[in-house]
């Protein structure tokens, strides 16, 4: 802990606008700091540290004096991080990811570790690499715990940032310097429609496309599968189905004259129980990347490491 002599060199530091030396601040404050940040509540942060709420509280004001920031403000039942606090954070984690890694025990060993991971495979994906992640660790890691998500949302940076998600796997890139991305694989996309459709049988061009009624995955819902192929209202016109999964678009799809475009696979999984057919898609966007993504300090943890490796090779077959 800070002594009283320790609290006032820094006061007076920060009063006279010079250097403070590293020595003069107790690294604890760091690690309360990181856990009031994901909590945002100081009741709940004293709970995550195992410390009295007074001794957090304690810590928050001497954090304010450090940083010459109020870092905190109150925001109904919780408290909000000031900007200053935001822009501390990233530095924060990373550098306390290091330490921690380098301590005695850092060691991850996944066949005895009973660690949570959460993922996010945003729909459709979800049906086609949920089940080979959840076996695959299961079968070499049985203690860890998979916790999945199939869809994004306004918070889901958020929730990257501070670790309630740990990847998302989708077919959007984040492209803030925070965050990081790898492509995983290349999906083909198709034309799908019902096996006795009347007009769609030869070579299309985009305008045939967009002559006939679509099924699509909802424009409003958040990073919408469908949203990049209906960017106009001329495009927009012809969507006759919004639903929230496209497998119950392609379902329409196989009982109607709409269309919908979809990955291929998923177009070859459905047809082996719908009567659809797959065309070709007439259009420059006729395939899409899809991207693993994470929040950049968390890739320096070795356990977040081993996951990524293991999404990596299970998408990569």
């Amino acid at each position: 802990m800070i002594v009283n002599n320790d609290v006032k060199q820094i006061t007076a530091a920060a009063a006279s606008h010079s250097p403070l030396q590293l020595r003069a601040v107790d690294l604890n404050l760091l690690t309360v700091f990181d856990a009031v940040m994901q909590e945002r509540n100081i009741t709940r942060a004293a709970r995550m540290l195992k410390m009295s709420q007074p001794a957090v509280s304690n810590a928050v004001s001497r954090l304010k004096v450090v940083f010459d920031d109020e870092l905190f403000v109150r925001y109904g039942r919780g408290i909000m991080p000031t900007p200053r606090a935001v822009q501390l954070f990233s530095a924060v984690r990373q550098a306390l990811q290091l330490v921690q890694n380098e301590l005695p025990g850092a060691d991850f060993d996944p066949a005895s570790s009973d660690r949570v991971f959460n993922l996010c495979i945003c729909s459709p994906l979800d049906n086609r690499l949920t089940s080979p992640i959840f076996n695959y660790v299961n079968r070499i890691a049985p203690n860890i715990t998979m916790i999945f998500k199939s869809c994004l949302n306004k918070t889901t940076e958020h929730q990257l940032r501070y670790q309630s998600l740990d990847f998302i796997i989708g077919y959007e890139e984040f492209p803030q310097p925070d965050f990081s991305s790898i492509p995983l694989f290349r999906d083909e996309m198709v034309l799908v429609h019902n096996a006795s459709h009347p007009r769609l049988k030869g070579p299309l061009r985009e305008s045939d496309i967009f002559r006939e009624a679509h099924a699509v995955v909802s424009l409003e819902r958040y990073a919408s599968f469908s949203l990049p192929w209906y960017d106009t209202a001329e495009k927009q016109a012809a969507i006759a189905y919004q639903g929230m999964a496209l497998t119950s678009a392609l379902n329409i799809v196989s009982q109607t004259e709409l269309v919908a475009i979809a990955p291929r696979w998923l177009a070859e999984s459905c047809a082996s129980n719908l009567p659809i057919k797959i065309l070709p898609l007439p259009m420059k966007l006729n395939s899409r990347t899809c991207y693993l993504s994470w929040y950049a300090p968390a890739g320096h943890n070795k356990g977040h490491q081993w996951m990524k490796e293991v999404v990596h090779s299970v998408c990569g077959r």
